[in-house]
């Protein structure tokens, strides 16, 4: 038997009170812990003592704690538990480290990023009032508040709301542009001391526009093209048209190109475009030059690619438009748009592109944008081509420019001239030239022969 003394101060409680004790006397409480040999069960029992007297103040009984059972079989159930614990802290564990590294690696490539070229950039000319010329101007005009940026523009109210309200009335009454986005009617104004020339007069205007302010071009001026899209009779692209246009064959160029809606741009929202060029090292500079906190610049090489596909997509957002309007579900939307990809993709690698281009930001993030995004024109003109309007009059109630209606009819021409088969943007063609219904250009493509899929 265990036991143990305590010595307390007089209770002052009615139940342990006692006359015969005096209050300087001491109670001793004795504790023993009394296990039974049979049932391994400790009997706790608490004696009041005095000088006089000794008694049982109360008893209990206390159970131990059952023995581990050594043969028990752990839980099914704590075990998954456990490792579902232990395999969470990991995957958090592995994406915590590929982030840090992440960020790490950004910020070892910003701490180098070169400035230089926007430290020298003073004066930039934008070609055309339009929606997106104005986003790119704004955009450029807030990289830099040194910085001149002109609009050479041919429609005396936009320029006359620019330089007065310093808003592009027609297409952004609600932006305000940065003061230092000056417009002009004058070629010779615009151009002279630019540092760069971003273009952005729809394709098919392009020859006569820059046939105008040829004169005044310095023959190593970058031109940086933000139109889309194919000349109608001669198939040529931007970035044949410039040079021939300009007689320079040796005219820096870029194009821009991406998933970017002008609104957007205006609105600062992030955003990622990229740039091409044959010369790497302009690539770079216009990077820098674009580049902010709300865009985001990659470049390349393939101009092919980036060309191709920035007017075949206009096209294939047409087609998307029309299987809107017909209200032929989501299933129909997805097969036409893969099958367009494949499209794009056949001839711009017929025509020396490369097929990642195909897949990148100027490909499948700019046919993504076009084809679902009800902002996009050319899908516009589809939905309202399938709903049964006719094409004359869904283009006299646009007060901007759908390219993909020009540019059909020249995409097929160059698949035929590399001998690609493009059944979705021929059917497009056709419905265009009112020659196919948009029902009937149901019918034909899905009664096309089953193939293996390429």
């Amino acid at each position: 038997m265990a036991s143990s003394v305590f010595e307390q101060p007089p209770l002052s409680t009615s139940f342990f009170s006692n006359n015969s004790i005096s209050t300087t006397q001491r109670l001793l409480l004795h504790t023993n812990f009394s296990p039974t040999p049979k049932t391994g069960r400790t009997i706790l029992l608490l004696q009041c003592s005095t000088s006089k007297t000794s008694s049982i103040v109360c008893a209990a009984a206390i159970d131990p704690p059952p023995p581990p059972d050594q043969n028990r079989l752990p839980s099914p159930d704590a075990d998954v538990a456990l490792e579902v614990a232990s395999a969470t802290r990991d995957r958090r564990k592995i994406v915590r480290v590929a982030w840090e590294k992440l960020v790490r690696w950004s910020r070892s490539l910003r701490s180098r990023a070169k400035t230089d070229v926007l430290e020298r950039t003073n004066k930039v000319v934008v070609l055309g009032g339009g929606s997106f010329g104005t986003a790119m101007a704004s955009h450029v005009a807030g990289r830099k508040e040194q910085m001149e940026v002109n609009m050479l523009v041919r429609d005396p109210q936009i320029c006359q709301s620019i330089n007065e309200n310093h808003c592009n009335r027609k297409y952004f009454p609600n932006h305000k542009l940065p003061q230092n986005v000056i417009a002009t009617m004058d070629a010779k104004t615009a151009f002279t001391g630019a540092d760069f020339c971003l273009h952005a007069v729809p394709v098919q205007f392009s020859c006569s526009f820059l046939e105008g302010v040829a004169e005044y071009v310095e023959p190593g001026l970058p031109f940086i093209s933000l139109s889309k899209g194919l000349e109608l009779n001669t198939l040529r692209m931007m970035s044949q048209i410039i040079p021939q246009t300009l007689k320079n064959s040796r005219q820096p160029y870029v194009a821009l190109s991406g998933p970017s809606f002008a609104l957007e741009l205006m609105n600062k929202l992030p955003t990622a475009m990229v740039v091409a060029s044959k010369d790497k090292k302009l690539a770079k500079a216009v990077q820098q030059l674009l580049a902010s906190k709300n865009l985001r610049i990659s470049t390349t090489s393939d101009v092919t690619g980036v060309e191709i596909a920035g007017a075949l997509k206009n096209v294939l957002a047409i087609a998307a438009g029309i299987v809107e309007g017909l209200d032929l579900g989501n299933n129909s939307m997805a097969a036409l748009v893969a099958q367009g990809c494949s499209e794009i993709r056949w001839l711009s690698t017929k025509m020396g592109a490369k097929s990642t281009t195909i897949s990148g930001l100027s490909g499948t993030g700019d046919i993504m944008l076009t084809c679902f995004v009800s902002l996009s024109r050319n899908r516009t003109v589809g939905v309202r081509l399938g709903s049964g309007e006719t094409l004359d009059d869904i283009l006299s109630s646009m007060n901007q420019v759908a390219e993909g209606v020009s540019t059909a009819g020249a995409v097929i021409a160059l698949a035929q001239k590399y001998n690609v088969k493009m059944p979705v943007l021929t059917a497009v063609a056709k419905i265009i030239d009112n020659e196919l219904t948009p029902q009937k250009a149901v019918l034909e493509l899905m009664n096309l022969p089953q193939v293996e899929e390429v």
